[in-house]
């Protein structure tokens, strides 16, 4: 028997959803007027749950860390599919710039391990000899040899283009209200604009600026692996690509302002700088900001909300990370079961979402 599912929202996690759901020989139609043009397209396209653990976040640990053994299939099902390489980086070096920095890469490798994941404490000159591009100034390092990367905006390709030959059709308009739609199921996982069309679920943008930079004839190479630093207490990353590197990223409570300021380039690129100082030979590319949807736990929101309504949204920073074992998680309620690695995001824990009544197909 035929079922359908309408999902709206066309970012990385409704376009890993539209795909599996697809190939799972639903009748797919994913809604989006921009399809890959937000926060999935602005990110950095890290997935790296350990180096960002600290104690008492088991619940993310736990739901990153099985997104994170789920993505080397996902990616080459990807990879195949569409022809590409998504990967930029197979591991990530965290390092720190100071006395304090370093103890709290002391403390979160000694949390990770003792959760049964694998991180190691880098000297400086296991630093140094690891990647010789960095500041001198480095005084300890924290290696995860399976965290890695991929180009986010390769991604996207990658998603549409197996989607499109799995069977999903797209349909470039905005959806006002889930009443328009008349498939078997719906499923929301349109990032900041999702309480629109489920109000109260606790989902709020946040806005993250990001430099994109290019190599050019003589530059210092880019570093080979994500590089992951604080300074001046400011979170930055440095994420290898073919054509050169990412830099990001600032965070803003800014309701929905996506403009670039002044400030957020400066404090990139004087971060980056700290880490790598032969980042200035670079071009300056791009810059851009995104809307990271957030909640108040920064854990994403998937869960049946309806007998006829599955939300999968606030997924963050970790859109990308968090994309398989969303898609697989999506797909096990469309199926009336569920992931238990994913239990930690039931949309449940929150209860003030309200409940409009369309249960029923138009």
């Amino acid at each position: 028997m035929s079922r359908s599912v309408s999902v709206v929202g066309g970012g990385v996690i409704g376009l890993s959803i539209a795909w599996r759901a697809a190939r799972s020989g639903w009748s797919v139609r994913l809604y989006d007027p921009s399809i890959g043009s937000g926060a999935s397209w602005a990110a950095g396209g890290m997935i790296s749950p350990l180096s960002e653990g600290w104690p008492g976040e088991e619940r993310a640990l736990e739901v990153g860390s099985a997104s994170l053994d789920r993505w080397p299939e996902f990616g080459k099902e990807l990879e195949v599919g569409a022809g590409v390489e998504l990967f930029t980086s197979d591991s990530s070096l965290t390092v720190a710039l100071d006395g304090a920095d370093a103890q709290d890469l002391r403390t979160i490798a000694e949390w990770v391990v003792a959760q049964g994941r694998d991180l190691q404490i880098l000297s400086r000159t296991e630093v140094r000899e690891l990647e010789p591009m960095l500041a001198r100034g480095v005084r300890l390092g924290l290696l995860a040899v399976h965290e890695m990367a991929v180009d986010n905006r390769l991604l996207l390709h990658a998603l549409r283009q197996c989607s499109v030959a799995a069977g999903v059709e797209y349909i470039p308009r905005a959806v006002q209200s889930l009443e328009e739609l008349d498939a078997d199921q719906i499923v929301v996982a349109a990032g900041t604009a999702s309480p629109s069309l489920w109000p109260g679920l606790p989902v709020r943008p946040v806005k993250g600026e990001i430099l994109r930079l290019r190599s050019r004839p003589g530059v210092t190479p880019a570093p080979g692996r994500t590089i992951r630093g604080s300074v001046h207490g400011r979170p930055v990353y440095l994420v290898p690509r073919a054509d050169g590197i990412v830099v990001g990223a600032t965070q803003y409570e800014s309701g929905n302002d996506t403009q670039v300021t002044l400030a957020g380039v400066r404090d990139l690129i004087a971060d980056a700088e700290a880490l790598m100082p032969a980042v200035g030979e670079y071009e300056l590319h791009e810059v851009s900001a995104g809307l990271r949807p957030m909640t108040p736990d920064n854990l994403p929101l998937i869960g049946r909300v309806s007998d006829r309504v599955v939300v999968a949204t606030g997924h963050g920073r970790g859109g990308i990370l968090l994309a398989p074992i969303t898609a697989d998680a999506t797909m096990a309620l469309l199926e009336g079961s569920a992931v238990v690695e994913a239990e930690a995001a039931d949309v449940r824990r929150f209860e003030k979402a309200s409940m409009p009544d369309i249960s029923r197909k138009s």
